[in-house]
């Protein structure tokens, strides 16, 4: 069996449709996990939901943009911690597909489970099981940490999985000490090359077998859409999450 990971997709749907039509290629993908955060800061929410909502091979969870722009939709309170992206987030919801809202409001934000024999964790981010059940105003993913073994090994800790998969920090992390792998692809929609990180898991024998791989896509034209489509906070957005000069 084979996976594919991705994650932190964030309303980039040129870069999606790049890694979704490598995926396909391969022809011998069996499922696709994406570890949160499909909506938010780039502009095209119900194109991404649509390729994402519409794939049976798809298991998502949700990450905190996706939260946040949730607790605007469904009047709840928003999170302090996320005020300077509020008034983004406003624009994101208003131009959701309302079709969305239950679709994301039942996606789970841990999927704990066991395949060919290994067991696999995917989550946006660390949350202490006593945070489990909180509302995104309560904050409950753990603040960012140094990506290394050590200090990643340490955060999750409390749970036990051969595989661990996670987000939110957009730098690819691939860490691996002997109980477990750590595994973030790097931010799909938020890579600062004009490509699109993801991950291939061959699980096919003993020893899980990991392939960071990237898919080239015309980020150009996706960039020069935050201007046409007048996204908020886009001189921020562009030069914070793209790489690009303003």
């Amino acid at each position: 069996m084979k996976l594919a990971v991705l994650t932190d997709v964030h309303g980039n749907a040129p870069a999606l449709k790049a890694v979704l039509a490598e995926i396909d290629a391969q022809s011998d993908i069996d499922h696709i996990y994406c570890a949160g955060d499909m909506i938010g800061i780039g502009p095209y929410s119900n194109e991404v939901l649509s390729m994402l909502f519409s794939r049976p091979d798809v298991s998502m969870v949700t990450g905190n943009h996706d939260e946040a722009v949730l607790s605007l939709l469904l009047g709840e309170t928003y999170p302090v911690s996320h005020h300077a992206s509020k008034e983004h987030h406003h624009w994101i919801a208003e131009h959701l597909d309302s079709a969305y809202i239950p679709m994301l409001k039942h996606l789970p934000r841990m999927i704990q489970q066991t395949t060919e024999g290994h067991s696999l964790l995917v989550n946006h981010y660390h949350i202490k099981p006593s945070k489990l059940l909180d509302p995104i105003c309560l904050d409950p993913f753990s603040t960012i940490i140094e990506p290394t073994l050590p200090a990643i090994a340490s955060l999750f800790k409390e749970y036990e999985a051969e595989l661990i998969i996670f987000g939110y920090h957009h730098p690819v992390h691939f860490f691996k000490n002997k109980q477990t792998i750590y595994l973030n692809p790097g931010s799909l929609g938020c890579s600062k090359n004009a490509s699109a990180p993801y991950a291939i898991i061959d699980m096919r024998t003993e020893n899980l077998h990991i392939h960071l791989k990237e898919a080239a896509y015309d980020k150009a034209s996706f960039l020069a859409s935050y201007d046409r489509l007048q996204v908020p906070d886009r001189e921020f957005i562009l030069k914070a999450f793209h790489g690009a000069s303003t």
